[in-house]
């Protein structure tokens, strides 16, 4: 398995605090069933802003240090905050794709969808970037209104869920839609967005046991394994036809009311 969304690399983000917990983190993640980890540091202007040549040099470092985990590959990326210059940050190599593929992943702000966003995808389109949404599942504004997950494939984006909402551990509301995305053929890559040890890893198990019984151990390969790994070698994946998310009023009235 491919773990896509991580933020292990330590003092670049919110995430790892120290080189000992990051390899903790890794540590966990080999013992959880993951082969691979794509460290995802959050690129944000004006508050995470390490550029690639950083991230590179504490990739380097932290893989020559850490020689017992050889057995767990590691790729480096972003999760890039949407923002009108995100072409220019990855020219600048200021924020990266993913692996140096043309995927990348980006996420919103979390209060309201940006009015500018079908204009952004547009450009990276245009330069042949293919956009890579994090955990549509909790933004408030698609859990109220799903239908935009599926508008955005039909725009060409891609979909990766984090594996925590499957357990309800981003709220009942983001557990509600993923399990509508997952019926809908609408999530496409899964991660853990792991930022502290001794949390997500340790569920997985449990996670993927409820993930095979309810999408089957096929679909659950592609989110975790084989779409991953055609977007690491920067290959074209072919997705399940996607399927509009429908709510009834009854899940309305509880999307709005159970958080």
């Amino acid at each position: 398995m491919i773990d896509f969304h991580t933020h292990i690399l330590p003092n670049l983000d919110d995430g790892a605090r120290s080189i000992e917990e990051a390899h903790n983190l890794l540590k966990e993640a080999e013992k959880a069933g993951f082969d691979s980890v794509v460290y995802t540091p959050h690129f944000i202007e004006e508050y995470y802003e390490t550029n690639v040549k950083e991230r590179e040099v504490w990739l380097e470092t932290f893989s020559r240090k850490f020689y017992d985990l050889d057995n767990i590959k590691t790729y480096l990326g972003s999760e890039i905050f949407l923002t009108n210059n995100i072409m220019n940050l990855l020219e600048n190599a200021k924020a990266s794709t993913i692996n140096n593929t043309s995927y990348v992943l980006f996420e919103l702000p979390m209060e309201s969808e940006p009015e500018d966003l079908y204009e952004i995808l547009y450009q990276l389109k245009k330069n042949k970037v293919v956009p890579i949404l994090a955990h549509p599942e909790r933004y408030p504004y698609i859990q109220k209104e799903p239908d935009i997950i599926y508008e955005l494939i039909q725009e060409g984006v891609y979909m990766q869920s984090d594996y925590g909402s499957v357990i309800g551990e981003n709220g009942n509301r983001a557990k509600r839609i993923i399990n509508k995305m997952l019926e809908n053929n609408l999530v496409h890559f899964l991660g853990t967005n792991a930022h502290r040890e001794n949390t997500i890893y340790k569920k997985i198990p449990q996670i993927l046991e409820i993930l095979n019984g309810y999408i089957g151990e096929e679909k659950l390969y592609e989110l975790t394994t084989k779409n991953p790994d055609l977007a690491l070698h920067n290959k074209k994946i072919n997705i399940r036809e996607p399927i509009e998310i429908k709510l009834t009023l009854k899940e309305k009235v509880l999307m709005f009311f159970n958080r």
